[in-house]
């Protein structure tokens, strides 16, 4: 039994420090959507607010699947309900953050190529910065 217990120790160890990878991916995703809209704002860029949307949706992704993780570890009842709520609230705002992008999308008139743009925002900031470094 206590060969169990050392093994159950280290598990919970291991999980907890995934959980904080997955969420603070979800937190710089989110930082760098933001950021990015507002260089978007201040540029006048067109579809800034479909690319935030996008951001804040692939963060409560992360933010989801760390509390998915949270769940393995839990306890109590208390804390599986309390678990349960903040997982059916977060799944609730990703529904409704992809029903505007989807809005937003049909409302655009986007081209497909724009649309992939749209997708790969980090990709393409780094593809341009290395053409305006070659042009310069």
């Amino acid at each position: 039994m206590e060969i169990f217990a050392k093994i159950s120790e280290v598990f919970d160890i291991i999980v907890n420090y995934l959980i904080l990878v997955v969420e603070f991916i979800g937190i710089v995703i989110l930082m760098y959507a933001i950021v990015s809209a507002v260089i978007g704002l201040c540029k006048r860029q067109s579809h800034t607010r479909l690319k935030l949307a996008e951001g804040i949706a692939l963060a409560l992704e992360f933010k989801m699947g760390g509390e998915l993780l949270r769940t393995v570890i839990v306890r109590e009842w208390n804390e599986l309900l309390i678990l349960g709520a903040i997982i059916l609230l977060r799944a609730a705002l990703t529904f409704l953050i992809q029903w505007e992008i989807k809005i937003e999308r049909k409302n655009g008139n986007l081209t497909d190529l724009q649309l992939h743009d749209l997708k790969m925002p980090l990709t393409n900031d780094l593809k341009s910065e290395k053409n305006k470094d070659k042009d310069g």
